[in-house]
């Protein structure tokens, strides 16, 4: 089916072929009579995506910004084809930049949707399982990454390959851990955030039962990603800082946690970077995501610079 239709399900009109304003999945931005709405392919099946509108749904209700489903006379979110669309409004504000004041309000909103969930997945988000990586998985990541960063004369430091092999032989130790879990959007990175002027999440689409820490690790690690008004590289260690002031005027991570920091930075990098940096050449051809995936790697071999306060 295509944009056109799926925007006729909704009953709204299109002249054109709408064009989807994101490379890897359909988001169609569409302005009608009643004002600017994004549609975007979701979770699926229903089961799961209606699970998702009722978790964000309830951080609405609690005070955070975040996008709920528009309210229609049609179903939202529709089934269309076998996969699931929502309707969200779209909302009007200004991009990330990296100002210090963006950062910490982008923290002090993190710790407060994890702050705000229970200590059983109540909404029953998918939860967090990637735990099955092998040493031939590493090996291959590390080839790929190997290659696209050669093709720029580009060295990769030796030591990346010890510490995703460390990755894999910690899994089943942070597996075991008991570490606490949340419900969360899992994807809180700038390109998710429009300043209003306070953060509002855009796309919490992704939401999942997550290791607090993982969910940490993740922002510190792919923040800045896939947008052009951010940095070209992750948070400093002042930045994280920064954004840890805002965060943990919500939230107090246990001693446990804490202890498994350094490896849940690895793994989060083993799960989320390796195949951003291997299977996706054609981010290699971008200067700026070269030099984002040249810091991250710095990053991951001075895991001690970015502690807790």
């Amino acid at each position: 089916m295509n944009a056109k239709d799926i925007l006729n399900k909704f009953g709204f009109h299109a002249e054109d072929e709408p064009i989807s304003i994101y490379a890897f999945s359909p988001v169609y931005r569409v302005t009608q009579p009643g004002g600017e709405y994004i549609i975007k392919k979701t979770q699926s099946p229903m089961l799961k995506a209606n699970r998702l509108m009722a978790y964000t749904t309830s951080l609405k209700e609690s005070g955070i910004d975040v996008v709920v489903p528009v309210s229609m006379t049609t179903d939202n979110p529709m089934a269309i084809d076998g996969a699931i669309y929502v309707v969200y409004p779209f909302i009007q504000g200004s991009t990330y930049s990296g100002l210090d004041s963006e950062i910490q309000e982008a923290g002090k909103l993190f710790g407060q949707i994890h702050a705000l969930s229970s200590n059983e997945n109540e909404f029953n988000l998918s939860p967090y399982d990637a735990y099955d990586f092998n040493e031939q998985e590493a090996e291959e990541g590390i080839q790929k990454i190997t290659q696209n960063s050669s093709a720029y004369d580009i060295e990769i430091s030796p030591k990346l390959e010890d510490r995703l092999m460390q990755a894999v032989h910690n899994q089943e130790d942070l597996n075991q851990a008991a570490l606490p879990h949340v419900a969360t959007p899992y994807d809180f990175k700038a390109n998710n955030l429009i300043y209003t002027p306070d953060p509002y999440l855009i796309d919490p689409d992704n939401a999942g039962w997550v290791p607090r820490i993982f969910d940490l690790a993740l922002v510190l690690l792919l923040f800045h990603n896939e947008l052009e008004t951010a940095p070209d590289q992750p948070f400093t260690s002042r930045q994280w800082k920064l954004f840890l002031t805002g965060y943990e005027e919500s939230v107090a991570l246990s001693p446990l946690e804490k202890s498994y920091w350094p490896k849940a930075i690895q793994h989060v990098f083993l799960d989320e970077v390796m195949w951003l940096m291997a299977d996706t050449p054609e981010d290699w051809h971008n200067s700026a995501q070269r030099k984002l995936f040249e810091k991250l790697v710095q990053l991951l071999m001075n895991v001690e610079e970015y502690d807790f306060i």
